[in-house]
């Protein structure tokens, strides 16, 4: 082949890798943004469940009230992730099973990769067996 030859094929090529970058970054960039997401989700529901479970215990331990149990949940998720996520947790005693249990339930919403905009509602609940003297 001649060099006149090589030139023409090679400027026809020419350009070619910033489009395949371009398409596969149009893929990989919302696939990457969608897994990070769905990262800080669990991340602050597995982070508010163990917070409830905490409260839970904490609550039903002898001498304690409900109210008792909300402080250490939000302290618990204040030291983990943020307090903006313990604005809404709801500490009762019911029965299960028949067993008085304390139950605590801890809602808050998860904005788009942590920066605002659409956000997902997200709960957890913890339960501790009450003590009885």
């Amino acid at each position: 082949m001649t060099r006149v030859g090589r030139r023409a094929r090679h400027r026809g090529d020419r350009g070619a890798a910033v489009v395949d970058v371009v398409l596969v970054l149009v893929v990989l960039v919302p696939l990457v943004l969608g897994v990070l997401q769905v990262a800080l989700v669990m991340h602050v529901r597995n982070t508010m469940a163990s917070a409830g479970a905490e409260g839970a215990r904490y609550a039903a331990a002898l001498g304690r009230t409900p109210a008792d149990g909300v402080a250490r949940t939000r302290v618990e998720i204040d030291q983990a992730v943020s307090a903006r996520y313990a604005d809404d947790i709801d500490v009762r005693v019911v029965s299960l099973g028949g067993v008085p249990t304390v139950r605590v339930v801890v809602r808050a919403q998860v904005p788009a990769l942590g920066l605002g905009g659409p956000a997902v509602d997200v709960e957890a609940v913890g339960h501790a067996l009450l003590e009885r003297p």
